[in-house]
Order: structure tokens, then C-alpha cells, then sequence
């Protein structure tokens, strides 16, 4: 995992949960994680991730996240069993 990923992990986890991380550089880090990502609908994208599936939408027009994209991000990566500390695959 690339030091840009790890900062975009640590950001994820970080309490309080903050805002303002850049949805292309979450998409990148759980590409990175070995994530199939799959186009949906509109702006929904379906991610799998070590056999968890999770649906999000991607932000418009602004590519940063608010606060409870961040938190179904961090809910999504610790039920795929990734946390803080994960290295990838």
C-alpha cells in the first residue's frame, strides 16, 4: 500500500470523523485494498471487498465526502476486516 493510501486509511479512521477527504482518493485506496468496484445507476457504485458488499454514492458536483460518507466508509473497511493498521491484501 503507497503512502497516499495509508494517509486516505488514516484519515478514514480518524476521530472525529472529518470531512472533506476526496472520494477519487478513497476509490484509489480500496482499489489498492484489491476492492472490485462496479458502476451502478446514476452516481452508485457497488463495492466488494473481501466478500462484504457495499453500495455508496459518489459526491457531486464537489469530489469530497461529508462526515457520514466517511463513517459508512469506516463501517464498510472494518466489517471487510481492514482497519487502521491494514496493510492491503
Amino acid at each position: 500500500m503507497r503512502r497516499r493510501h495509508r494517509r486516505t486509511l488514516a484519515a478514514i479512521f480518524k476521530r472525529p470523523t472529518q470531512a472533506g477527504i476526496r472520494w477519487a482518493d478513497i476509490e484509489s485506496l480500496l482499489r489498492a485494498c484489491g476492492a472490485d468496484i462496479e458502476e451502478r445507476a446514476g452516481s452508485r457504485i457497488a463495492i466488494e471487498l473481501n466478500d462484504v458488499i457495499a453500495v455508496f454514492h459518489r459526491p457531486h458536483p464537489r469530489p469530497n465526502t461529508d462526515k457520514g460518507t466517511v463513517a459508512s466508509v469506516r463501517r464498510f473497511l472494518v466489517a471487510a476486516g481492514m482497519d487502521r493498521e491494514a496493510d492491503g491484501p
